[in-house]
């Protein structure tokens, strides 16, 4: 589980910000909206927690610290060669900031135990690496690297808990590869369960992915299995989108099926394939038969909705962390709330799976979060800074969504008034008249006037 994330320097994060997941000690929807974690010593954590703020404030580039993390230990040892640039960006508005590393820490759990990784680099390599892990609520300080900047050295430590051959892998740790990385490619199986976390366990989705392409036919390959087949069904029935069946019928890619200006290598690939094709059910509403749609015809909403499915279940059913990025996108605030509160529920979310999105819905302040769960980002001198809701200390009842629309907690878009240029006529060029502006009453008596006068 996630308990805490720091980022530094990074993108328009200049100064450290942090998010946690950690419950206050109101008792505010305590048993529905929180949870005792396993490991020992750890504060009782949130099931989720949602971050709103106006565009261009940095919601987005929170989302992406944690997908840079994660793909950094995925693929730093493996998918990297000596010398390839890392793919981090520091704050650029500061010339100091913009040659510094840019550093992530984050606090979580796995498999009853806590532990607390972090590292700092610039696009050409890793500057520090540590993990401190906390079997039995213990502190113990397993590695620290830190790249002297004066030498360029490295300077390792390795605790008294560590195991394995501290040499041989630090040797085989190039500069751009984390020792996490490296050290579980060489078969370490101390760090396996902290590599495990970030590669199965957290699923970080940044905006700009077309869920529908990505997740369409995971959610459909599921939908073949008769039971996983009736819980989607369920899910959307639950989100009451009239949907009464769904189906999955197996066909095979066609010349027919792809546009005329498809690849020609590419369609050789796909021709013959299969594919998976979803039909919904509607009840008639005189016969009360079931008719069937064409997934297709269904509204991007419910498409997105199907297409979350899958993974929604996925990590419910196994107790990931899921963060992603405008989770509104195409979803009504009704459906927004019913994912949500999927998380909130025992019945639904046994395992503790949590979830971090950000969005613009302001309507969701009103629903069933904690005054901990919410988030607001906002820009102070081009610089993104992140605090939660519970810094306000809001009265129970108070009406959150208004407060915040009235400016209460900041986070606001800052509109600047448009000057308007106003163009003077040309005297030698006179507006043709059928083009100038009606007339007041009284002008235009004004104007009879003038004529007759002139007549006379």
């Amino acid at each position: 589980m996630l308990i805490e994330f720091s980022v530094t320097n990074f993108r328009s994060i200049k100064d450290t910000q942090v998010l946690s997941m950690v419950a206050s000690s109101s008792k505010e929807r305590w048993e529905a909206n929180t949870f005792a974690p396993n490991s020992p010593s750890t504060p009782r954590l949130l099931h989720s927690a949602m971050v709103l703020g106006p565009n261009a404030s940095g919601k987005s580039n929170l989302v992406k610290a944690l997908y840079s993390v994660a793909h950094l230990v995925e693929h730093s040892a493996s998918g990297k060669q000596r010398g390839d640039r890392l793919d981090l960006q520091p704050f650029r508005l500061a010339a100091k900031a913009a040659q510094a590393p840019s550093e992530f820490e984050i606090v979580f759990e796995q498999s009853s135990v806590r532990y607390q990784y972090g590292f700092s680099a610039t696009a050409e390599g890793i500057r520090e690496e540590w993990l401190i892990a906390f079997p039995e609520g213990r502190s113990q300080r397993w590695f620290a690297r830190t790249v002297d900047p004066a030498s360029e050295k490295t300077d390792w430590y390795f605790g008294p808990a560590f195991k394995g051959p501290k040499k041989t892998l630090s040797e085989a740790t190039r500069p751009n590869a984390l020792f996490l990385s490296t050290a579980v490619q060489l078969n370490n199986q101390q760090l396996q369960p902290v590599f495990d976390w970030f590669v199965d366990r957290l699923r970080a989705v940044p905006a700009g992915r077309d869920f529908t392409m990505h997740f369409d036919s995971y959610t459909a390959t599921r939908c073949r299995k008769k039971d996983d087949r009736a819980r989607v069904l369920e899910f959307l029935k639950a989100a009451d989108l009239g949907i009464e069946g769904l189906s999955v019928e197996v066909a095979k890619w066609t010349a027919e099926d792809l546009p005329e200006d498809f690849p020609d290598d590419l369609a050789k690939q796909l021709v013959g394939k299969e594919r998976l094709e979803v039909y919904s059910q509607h009840r008639d509403l005189q016969s009360g038969e079931a008719i069937n749609f064409d997934f297709g015809d269904e509204s991007d909403g419910t498409r997105n909705l199907f297409s979350w499915a899958g993974p929604w279940l996925d990590v419910l059913d196994h107790g990931l962390v899921l963060v992603i990025d405008e989770l509104d996108t195409s979803l009504h605030p009704t459906l927004v709330r019913f994912l949500v509160n999927l998380f909130h529920s025992t019945d639904t979310n046994p395992y503790g799976a949590q979830l971090i999105c950000t969005t613009h819905d302001v309507t969701q302040l009103e629903g069933e979060l904690r005054r901990d769960q919410v988030w607001f980002v906002e820009k102070r001198q081009q610089q993104t800074h992140l605090y939660p809701l519970s810094d306000f200390r809001p009265r129970k009842q108070e009406a959150v969504g208004r407060g915040y629309l009235r400016g209460r907690y900041g986070a606001l878009p800052s509109p600047q008034p448009r000057r308007i240029r106003v163009v003077r006529p040309d005297p030698e060029h006179p507006r043709h008249p059928e083009k100038e502006p009606p007339r007041s009453r009284v002008s235009q008596a004004r104007r009879r006037r003038s004529d007759a006068s002139d007549t006379e």
